[in-house]
């Protein structure tokens, strides 16, 4: 396995394991807690914007996975990371066991999207 499919498939990890995983099968229930703690957020929509957020962090993985439109997903992963990671910190910072570790994973998550963003463009014919 070349370098690039490896970092390839561990970004795309990360990101079904926290979609899918965490979010969709609920098997991480601080998830629920946090996602709750957002003001605007009606109680009876707290499942379902847990799930479709799952949904949302399955598909980019899917995405990265397969390596076409490197430079968009590293767009839509910046902006969906910073939004996440901001409104926890916000909303329930005090739920975050650890916020400077979740930071840092996060900032070496990108580091690595990025370098995956500076790639080739690959196509879906390209194999």
């Amino acid at each position: 396995m070349s370098a690039i499919r490896a970092a390839r498939a561990g970004v795309a990890a990360v990101w079904l394991y926290e979609g899918l995983w965490c979010k969709v099968l609920a098997k991480v229930p601080d998830q629920r807690s946090i996602v709750a703690s957002v003001p605007a957020l009606p109680p009876a929509w707290v499942t379902g914007a847990l799930v479709g957020l799952g949904l949302v962090e399955t598909a980019i993985g899917l995405w990265v996975l397969s390596g076409v439109a490197a430079r968009p997903a590293a767009y839509v992963q910046t902006g969906l990371l910073v939004v996440c990671n901001a409104g926890g910190l916000l909303f329930a910072g005090a739920r975050i066991a650890e916020p400077g570790r979740m930071v840092t994973q996060n900032a070496v998550l990108l580091a690595v999207v990025w370098l995956l963003a500076g790639q080739p463009v690959r196509r879906p014919a390209d194999g």
